[in-house]
């Protein structure tokens, strides 16, 4: 219903229209009872009358428009508010390229038609050994913020506030600021140090979201408002709902997604392209893996596009793991642990997710009410709208739905988020650690130069061979998804992440370790960057989360080092121990049962 006062409410002097609904539509139609002809001084009497009516309208308009900063027109019979179109909501989908093009030749299109002129390659770059500063990365260079936010009273907008940063997983990666981990260093080599080789973990770009089989989530908002467009009308903020369609696809790279990755491999080739001369010297081509999934396929190849430009053909050698249920996979291990399945333990996240989103949008239902009539809304459909915000704007540049929030509830949103992955796939999981640690005893067979002997987790010994696990690289590239992301960095043990325990669901702890935004945004990656140092008697590694160096002296053997490093043969050691402990049957294949208020901050049930 209408609150008094509101555009519903208004009347107009003089005539009562008749307002007819026809196709979802409001039509205006003056009495039928009106008289055909009028005398002169009626219709001076008419002419004055209708006057009155025009400007009243107008007046009544501007009141609108000065209320709800709205862009409806200004006819006097506007304070009628219209249903919305029956259209609204549905997916407006476009299909490219077309399958069958009439003028597709081609034969008249060579890629390759000779003389292409005298070049020679130059030198490769290499940013982070040789240069004194390293490039900072933002990642928005195609995305349009909201020029407003709604008002909130109890809190001025904070300049540092970025609107990009508060989307938790649906954030694009940026470069975390010197410091922000606990490592008062940056991902250039220090000083007395060269850089000999670098493991990369990547997640894949932006994406349209998930299909969400249970109806919620964007989609099911799209279509719970579509539905019931025939008995809603919206105003003032919300008025852009009258010719809003759902346009994003389902989990495929958004255009934005793409240049993300390439971008990224772009930045690598700048920052360790001189580990390409180790490849010439022994006649070889590295191997990058991704996986099956479309979004990882094409994430993969953006990269090495960025990194090696096209062609591609003769410049590395991709390999693709199949993401399917049952099949080890290191780069999705979720697909053969069975307890993932289960609700209370590989979602345990959700139901806590949802008690945060109930507290922080409480007040934010009744608001947006306020413009809504004949659909009620609920958080869900509240919450459905933030992601909405995100989505659209990685999908298609821009967003409305990103003026309906406050910055207050954008931060209650992006916290939403790390409450999430918090539980479900990281340090407060049961079996996050379990899930990484694959890829764990990858990166050991790798350091060490030598073949896993038994592979009693996620590894695939069909695919452990010197063809498509190749030793001895200075270079390896992995496209992966986020949760697996943050079960390798629980599986590694890097504890400085888990170190504020558990995440409240009533408020926002002032002191945050943990944060997605952060650790698993679109293109999180994870730099093992190798250096050999005048000043240290062994090879050192340090580990890199988006430019921000991790603290490493939780691990045994690891000092606490003021650049981050750690001997490799500690780190080793360390990780070996992790594995020692880290039982994938039991956590993947056993009946886990877990008491009320069961917690841990290792990834580990025991």
């Amino acid at each position: 219903m209408a609150e008094q006062g509101s555009p519903h409410d208004s009347t107009l002097p003089v005539f009562t229209p008749e307002v007819k609904r026809m196709g979802g539509q409001s039509r205006v139609y003056l009495d039928d009872s009106s008289p055909p002809l009028y005398s002169s001084s009626a219709r001076r009497s008419l002419f004055l009358r209708v006057g009155a009516a025009f400007f009243a309208g107008f007046v009544i308009c501007l009141a609108v428009v000065a209320q709800y900063a709205s862009n409806r027109s200004c006819l006097p019979f506007s304070a009628f508010t219209a249903l919305l179109p029956t259209d609204v909501g549905t997916p407006e989908w476009h299909q490219y390229p077309p399958a069958e093009p009439t003028n597709g030749f081609p034969s008249a299109f060579p890629s390759n038609v000779g003389y292409p002129g005298r070049t020679q390659a130059g030198a490769e770059p290499g940013v982070a050994a040789t240069a004194p500063a390293y490039p900072l990365h933002s990642n928005v260079a195609h995305l349009v913020p909201p020029t407003r936010f709604s008002k909130d009273n109890t809190k001025v907008t904070t300049k540092d506030f970025n609107i990009f940063r508060s989307w938790g997983s649906s954030s694009p990666w940026y470069s975390i600021p010197r410091g922000k981990f606990g490592v008062d260093s940056s991902p250039e080599a220090p000083d007395t140090c060269n850089i000999t080789g670098v493991h990369l973990l990547h997640r894949h770009g932006a994406r349209y979201p998930a299909d969400y089989a249970s109806g919620s989530g964007p989609s099911g908002f799209a279509s719970r408002l579509n539905k019931n467009a025939e008995n809603i009308t919206v105003t003032g903020p919300l008025s852009f709902l009258d010719n809003w369609t759902y346009k994003l696809g389902s989990e495929g790279l958004t255009p934005f997604g793409r240049s993300q990755l390439f971008d990224l491999g772009v930045s690598m080739r700048m920052r360790y392209g001189f580990l390409l001369k180790n490849f010439s010297e022994t006649h070889s081509l590295p191997v990058f893996r991704t996986d099956s999934q479309t979004r990882m396929l094409d994430s993969a190849h953006n990269f090495a596009l960025g990194f090696f430009g096209y062609p591609l053909e003769g410049q590395y050698q991709q390999e693709i793991m199949i993401e399917a249920k049952g099949i080890n996979n290191t780069l999705a291990p979720y697909r053969s642990c069975p307890n993932n399945d289960i609700p209370s333990i590989g979602y345990r996240g959700s139901p806590l997710t949802d008690a945060w989103n109930a507290v922080y949008l409480k007040d934010t239902v009744p608001r947006l009410q306020r413009y809504v009539d004949g659909f009620e809304l609920n958080v869900r459909d509240v919450y459905a709208m933030q992601e909405l915000c995100a989505y659209e704007t990685v999908a298609l540049g821009y967003s409305k739905f990103c003026e309906l929030f406050t910055e207050k509830e954008w931060e209650g949103f992006d916290y939403s988020s790390d409450i999430h992955y918090w539980y479900s796939v990281a340090w407060g999981s049961p079996i996050a650690r379990a899930q990484g640690i694959g890829y764990v005893q990858e990166l050991v067979s790798r350091l060490t130069q030598t073949p896993i002997e038994t592979h009693n987790s996620s590894t695939n010994a069909t695919l452990h061979n010197a063809v498509t696990f190749p030793l001895g690289h200075s270079l390896y590239v992995d496209a992966t998804h986020e949760t697996v992301v943050l079960n390798v960095l629980a599986a590694l043990n890097i504890s400085s992440f888990a170190a504020m325990g558990q995440l409240p669901t009533d408020h926002i702890p002032k002191r945050r370790t943990f944060r997605s935004t952060e650790l698993a945004p679109f293109a999180t990656n994870i730099q093992f960057q190798l250096l050999s140092c005048s000043t240290e008697p062994d090879p050192q590694i340090r580990v890199i989360v988006n430019d921000g160096v991790v603290p490493l002296a939780n691990l045994d053997g690891c000092q606490d080092h003021p650049d981050g490093m750690c001997s490799i043969h500690a780190f080793v050691d360390a990780q070996k121990e992790n594995i020692r402990s880290t039982d994938w049957n039991f956590v993947c294949n056993t009946n886990l049962t877990f008491p009320d208020g069961w917690k841990t901050t290792t990834g580990y049930p025991v």
